[in-house]
């Protein structure tokens, strides 16, 4: 990744279990910065690594694809980025301070009920692997409760989401 001498990046990590809503408070984030003219790129990183490569290509793929779509966000004069992760690990949040270097650094963690969580799952994934996913959520849940990386944590399952995102970006210091 090629430096930006002087650039005084800001990074908040939106982490959860499945279904916590880490995307859809990351895009309401992102709407409210924009209305507020604050210059930021908003980037799912599950996203950037959907397809099928050969086994244990996924974790290194996925942060090369951060690295190389946050430089052309840089060079486009971005500072700040809003990034949707499950950081199941201090070695994952290494490896986001890696990526991009000199940045600062904030993780929030999106808390629901298991059941909110699982019913959001299972409605938006209704194909094969359905059951996996839903599953998926309390083993996830029970992982980040163990690592316990995030600065801060705010509830997502009641109330309104633009409320949930602008109390992201008040306590992250960024509204």
């Amino acid at each position: 990744m090629r430096c930006f001498p002087g650039m005084d990046i800001k990074i908040i990590v939106i982490s959860g279990s499945m279904g916590s809503g880490k995307t859809t408070v990351m895009a309401e984030a992102s709407d409210l910065l924009a209305a507020a003219g604050v210059i930021h790129a908003a980037i799912d990183l599950d996203a950037l690594g959907i397809g099928h490569v050969p086994e244990g290509a996924w974790p290194d793929l996925a942060y090369r694809n951060l690295a190389s779509v946050w430089e052309n966000y840089a060079e486009a004069g971005a500072t700040r980025l809003l990034l949707a992760e499950a950081v199941e690990s201090r070695g994952e949040l290494d490896r986001i301070r890696k990526v991009i270097p000199d940045s600062e650094v904030v993780v929030c963690r999106l808390r629901a009920s298991m059941e909110t969580m699982q019913q959001r799952v299972l409605a938006r994934e209704p194909g094969m692997l359905q059951d996996t996913f839903v599953a998926r959520v309390a083993e996830l849940d029970a992982l980040l409760d163990a690592a316990r990386v995030e600065d801060f944590s705010l509830r997502n399952d009641e109330g309104s989401i633009t409320n949930v995102a602008r109390e992201l970006l008040v306590r992250a210091g960024w509204l």
